[in-house]
């Protein structure tokens, strides 16, 4: 028996020491700094910035049937299919296309391109007036998923890169389409809110008109009608220029997800500007772009670098460009190594739009910090308290227990690099009266024992026993909750799931 006994010592005092070390971990500066280095404090508790942001799903599937039109239109060139429209003729239906004009003969030649594997994804339907095509349902569903779920990696790589720890990028569960973003202890939070916010949306377009003073003036210069695959976007054709409006083609030569990578430099009279290298497949498409609009081929043209919707610079194109080139602009030293960091973590497919915004002060939080602390060393001593006065010596377990549980979740949250956020302090409270709980459970099966006759080693034996079977019921229905609330929860019920979880495992 003491042998047994001893080994079970040493299995605690093992436990103990391990859980310890989560705590605290290799001390360095000072306890309170150890502990401060192995617990990360949430957003409540440390002071940082709140945002709630809506990403515009359906911009997703204007740009991707965008991009088809133009393969249709090759695809037909190449099948020697000439004077058909292809195009989008309902703007408030981004996700059909319209396909008019094709000659009689070509047709079925028509129907067996469209119908083919490359456009699986669009129910093909002949009408009157030609040939529509319509993205499938489910197909725009995965594209819209696809769409949260890439602006979601996106953001979270900026702030990453940016060095924001412990920050949380997730999906908001109070709407479609939205996304939480918590920076704890953000040190500048003008320039990361600047660097979330802007959609980097980075295209170039092919110019067909302009400058125009204003969009009349552009309006009258094409008849009073813009045609459907163009656009016009206002902006400045070098650094420093007045304010005027392009006519550019709808369809990018290259957007914001071709790019390979991107870094500041300067240009050869010292301003900053970003080279930038593409994709091998964007920078074959922006060759045979750049080669039959360049100043020694028949059809010279200029091409506009647009960024966030407004024009930045326009050049002409000198020469056939492939897979690298130079972005200028009138950039400072830090938009231009922003943007480059923007471009190297990838483009947000589309545009996204501020819900909320909303900052936490460090001195906000070293309030709740405080009382979250106040309340929980209050509920504890009373807890402890009360099971001293009640049942006297056999108290003093239950108060150890209590005690190991708590060092056992904090190391627990150590070793995990979990997040404590003010919910989560709740959870810690909660977890110390679950503790006690159980203690009630198992001392008062313990006097029905006592009670009934048998002795003290029975009875205790027996009482554990008989408790165990509804400690584990109560632990495990309890942890299921506390999972649930974790998967589709936002991070302050998160946190609460997370301490909670923990707690009832120690126990």
């Amino acid at each position: 028996m003491g042998k047994n006994l001893a080994g079970k010592l040493a299995l605690i005092v093992g436990v103990l020491v391990v859980f310890c070390f989560g705590i605290v971990g290799i001390p360095h500066g000072g306890l309170k700094e150890s502990i401060k280095r192995r617990i990360n404090l949430g957003l409540d508790l440390k002071g940082g910035t709140h945002l709630v942001l809506e990403v515009h799903v359906a911009e997703a599937v204007g740009s991707t049937t965008d991009r088809d039109v133009q393969r249709i239109e090759d695809d037909f060139q190449k099948a020697g299919i000439t004077g058909a429209t292809v195009g989008k003729t309902d703007q408030a239906h981004p996700e059909t296309i319209m396909v008019t004009g094709v000659p009689a003969a070509k047709l079925g030649d028509a129907r067996s391109i469209l119908q083919g594997n490359d456009y699986s994804n669009y129910d093909v339907v002949t009408t009157a007036d030609g040939v529509s095509l319509t993205m499938k349902p489910g197909a725009i569903r995965d594209l819209e998923t696809r769409t949260l779920n890439t602006s979601i990696e996106t953001i979270r790589d900026r702030v990453d890169k940016l060095g924001v720890a412990e920050a949380q990028v997730a999906p908001y569960g109070l709407g479609a389409n939205q996304i939480l973003v918590e920076l704890p202890g953000v040190s500048d939070p003008g320039r990361v809110e600047d660097i979330i916010q802007s959609t980097a949306k980075l295209s170039i377009h092919e110019v067909i008109g302009g400058p125009f003073e204003n969009d009349q003036a552009a309006m009258a210069a094409n008849n009073g009608v813009i045609p459907a695959d163009a656009m016009l976007v206002r902006g400045s054709a070098t650094s420093g220029a007045p304010e005027s409006v392009w006519l550019l083609k709808r369809v990018s030569e290259v957007e914001g997800t071709d790019f390979r990578d991107a870094q500041p430099s300067q240009d050869q009279n010292g301003r900053p500007n970003i080279r930038f290298n593409l994709t091998t497949e964007a920078g074959d498409r922006f060759y045979k772009y750049t080669s039959a609009h360049s100043s020694t081929s028949s059809t010279p043209g200029s091409m506009a670098i647009v960024l966030d919707n407004k024009v930045r610079e326009v050049a002409g194109i000198q020469s056939a460009i492939r897979d690298s080139g130079e972005i200028t602009g009138g950039f400072t030293q830090q938009q231009a190594n922003d943007l480059s960091l923007m471009l190297r973590t990838g483009a947000l497919p589309a545009t996204i739009s501020f819900l909320e915004t909303r900052t936490v002060g460090p001195s906000l939080g070293a309030a709740s910090i405080h009382q979250g602390i106040v309340a929980a060393i209050a509920g504890m001593l009373a807890v402890m308290v009360f099971m001293l006065v009640y049942y006297h010596g056999a108290g003093i377990n239950a108060d150890l227990a209590l005690f190991l549980n708590l060092v056992i979740l904090l190391g627990f949250m150590g070793f995990t690099g979990s997040t404590l956020t003010l919910p989560g302090i709740a959870g810690v409270i909660l977890t110390i009266g679950m503790g006690v709980d159980s203690n009630v459970l198992i001392f008062e099966r313990i006097r029905e024992e006592l009670r009934s006759g048998k002795t003290a080693a029975a009875a205790v034996d027996q009482g554990f026993k008989h408790a165990l079977t509804t400690i584990i019921d109560t632990h495990v229905t309890t942890i299921v909750s506390a999972l649930i609330l974790f998967l589709f929860g936002t991070g302050p019920v998160r946190g609460f799931a997370v301490t909670l979880a923990f707690g009832l495992f120690a126990n």
